[in-house]
């Protein structure tokens, strides 16, 4: 029989210590990488948050800021506008006035306004006035109508009670 040799079946154990070494150094460089990165993150996500702390400390004072530095500024706004107007007021005021001719011209516009108003206020009291009397006329006749009306039933009620009285008197004296 010839005999055969075969080769003897290696386990993990039974591997060579040369072949199990790098396969141990490769996992633990592999772990080593793996803690360096979460410290890193870590680090990262730190600072990140502490930046985020400042920034929004920031931003909150920087409102506040805002609010206080509206708040002085709208009032000297308001009155930086209300003395606009009144040195504009004055100088349409001056030019107006300036010369004689000028405060002449502004005279007669004054006047004329006030012939127009005054003409306006007659007219209307004009309206008025033949309104009233035209109504009170209306009113008088319509009075005048009714009493005439009124006296033509009394004469008619007058006349039918002599009437009456008449035949009472004939139908008394045809009985007698």
């Amino acid at each position: 029989m010839p005999t055969a040799t075969t080769a003897p079946k290696r386990t993990k154990a039974s591997k060579p210590a040369k072949a199990r070494k790098p396969a141990r150094k490769a996992r633990t460089t592999q772990s080593k990488a793996q803690a360096k990165a979460a410290r890193t993150r870590a680090i990262h996500q730190s600072e990140s948050a502490a930046q985020q702390a400042q920034t929004a400390t920031r931003e909150t004072v920087g409102v506040f800021g805002d609010y206080a530095e509206r708040a002085v500024l709208i009032p000297v706004g308001v009155a930086l506008t209300a003395r606009d107007k009144l040195v504009s007021s004055v100088n349409d005021t001056i030019s107006t006035y300036s010369s004689t001719s000028k405060a002449q011209a502004q005279l007669r516009r004054f006047e004329r306004r006030g012939v127009t108003a005054r003409n306006r206020l007659e007219r209307e009291v004009r309206k008025a006035r033949v309104r009233v009397e035209r109504e009170l006329r209306q009113r008088r006749r319509e009075i005048e109508k009714t009493v005439s009306d009124i006296e033509k039933r009394g004469e008619t009620v007058a006349k039918n009670g002599s009437d009456i009285a008449n035949q009472v008197q004939e139908r008394i004296l045809s009985l007698v």
